[in-house]
């Protein structure tokens, strides 16, 4: 990261802000960042994975609005047991749904009302949630919590 006092950080600050909420969060293993694509999401150590992505990114005068989506996931893992359950059905499935929308909920809540909106982290509106399921090749499930962030714009004016 560059430390030049000229440089603007809101970027930096932004993405660590939010990597740090979720790293912190005993509910996730490892964050990634950018392309989802391109994360080696075969490796069976990384999971519970958060991961950013940002979206845009709004001048508004004195501040600077950041558009993210945020993804909370887990493999799902099949009990081979033939279960005769039709609303549970054989998997983990509702577990990981439970568990990640925590993840989400207390990453906006904190940036709503707790220690990181008092650290000038504005959260715009309200965030959104949506679940998914086998979204990717390694069967998985999750949330996509997306939401706009605003922070003071540390550009310099003269």
């Amino acid at each position: 990261m560059a430390t030049s006092s000229k440089v603007q950080r809101g970027f930096y600050l932004v993405v660590e802000t939010i990597k740090d909420e979720l790293i912190n969060n005993p509910s996730i293993k490892t964050v990634t960042f950018g392309d989802i694509t391109e994360v080696d999401l075969q490796k069976q150590t990384m999971f519970p994975l958060g991961h950013i992505i940002i979206d845009s990114v709004s001048h508004t005068g004195k501040t600077m609005q950041f558009s993210f989506t945020v993804l909370t996931m887990e493999q799902i893992d099949s009990n081979k047991d033939y279960v005769n359950d039709l609303f549970l059905g054989n998997d983990n499935t509702h577990d990981i749904l439970n568990t990640q929308l925590t993840v989400s909920n207390k990453l906006v809540t904190r940036l709503r009302e707790g220690q990181l909106y008092s650290d000038g982290y504005q959260l715009v509106g309200d965030a959104t949630c949506e679940p998914f399921f086998d979204r990717f090749e390694n069967i998985l499930a999750g949330w996509a919590t997306t939401f706009t962030l605003e922070i003071f714009n540390d550009i310099d004016y003269c």
